[in-house]
């Protein structure tokens, strides 16, 4: 059985809850595809947030990788294309706000995903689950994660297949935020296994 460690965030900015947490804790332990899923949940922090996942990486050493972020407004779910070598954004949880700063000194200016997103999307959308790529996770933590995670497998573990995907809010987050759009929980989470099983089908 291989072994896929899922990603989420704590709650974050004007978002109380993180419907990507919800995702990881129900899919914690289960069975997709060949995958057998890890799930971890980061801090919303620059400095620990990238590390921590190494750790997870290090401590599971996974056959793949799936980082969730909350994308608070977008009503698709959308895998990332790209990892920029930049951290900027509005402060994180610990009031940090890095400008113009690069997550790695030594690494190349940006990664490209390692998952099927393209089949993703296809597959997310034949089953009525809107979808689209994104071609930038910004500079965010979502990007720190994702740079990350693609920069240590490209130094260790160049088969390990690494990315990100962006979700919407959850019904429950849409009511509370009450200026943004929301989708089911139970959607979310199929919409996430698609993704798992999509990249189980084509490695």
């Amino acid at each position: 059985m291989k072994k896929l460690l899922l990603t989420g965030f704590e709650p974050f900015l004007s978002f109380p809850v993180n419907p990507t947490m919800q995702v990881v804790e129900k899919l914690e332990g289960t069975i997709i595809g060949d995958y057998m899923i890890c799930g971890k949940i980061l801090p919303v922090n620059f400095n620990a947030s990238g590390e921590e996942l190494l750790e997870h990486i290090n401590k599971e050493n996974p056959d793949a990788v799936l980082s969730l972020g909350l994308a608070g407004g977008r009503y698709k779910m959308t895998p990332e294309r790209v990892a920029l070598n930049v951290k900027d954004g509005e402060p994180d949880n610990e009031g940090h706000q890095p400008i113009d700063e690069t997550i790695d000194p030594d690494g190349p200016p940006a990664y490209f995903s390692t998952l099927p997103i393209r089949e993703m999307v296809n597959r997310l959308n034949a089953t009525g689950l809107p979808a689209a790529i994104s071609n930038s996770a910004g500079t965010y933590l979502c990007n720190n994660v994702m740079y990350a995670g693609l920069h240590w497998a490209a130094k260790h573990k160049p088969e390990m297949s690494s990315g990100f995907l962006h979700i919407p809010a959850s019904f429950e987050l849409a009511i509370q935020h009450g200026k943004i759009a929301g989708w089911s929980l139970d959607e979310l989470v199929k919409g996430v296994t698609i993704c798992i099983q999509t990249l189980s089908d084509e490695i």
